[in-house]
């Protein structure tokens, strides 16, 4: 994970000095990511919005997943592996391309029970 540190002023009059803010780098996924992603899905017969809605994400989020613009989370690939029949290799490649620290794998937004 690339972190880049910037040092920004707080604007609140309650906090004041430097705040140093964390911004991660996005990752970008291989370019046959987003093709097969597709493939899989036409392969399975559904559409863009019944895949989303059956993986629980906006269909412009999966849209931009079957672009090659975004990294899928491990918990987005393990969900789509469920609705889509992936071979062996694209199941694979998929989760090589998942990241376990952004989207609903985020540490801020893992809930423990």
């Amino acid at each position: 994970m690339i972190l880049r540190f910037i040092k920004a002023y707080a604007l609140d009059s309650m906090m004041r000095g430097v705040v140093w803010v964390v911004i991660r780098e996005r990752r970008t996924p291989p370019a046959e990511l987003g093709p097969m992603l597709r493939q899989a899905r036409e392969r399975a017969g559904l559409g863009l919005r019944e895949v989303a809605r059956a993986v629980d994400l906006s269909p412009g989020y999966l849209w931009h997943l079957e672009a090659a613009e975004r990294c899928p989370s491990v918990t987005v690939a393990h969900r789509l592996a469920a609705v889509l029949e992936f071979e062996e290799t694209e199941l694979a490649q998929l989760l090589a391309a998942a990241v376990d620290d952004a989207g609903r794998d985020h540490p801020s937004r893992i809930r423990v029970a």
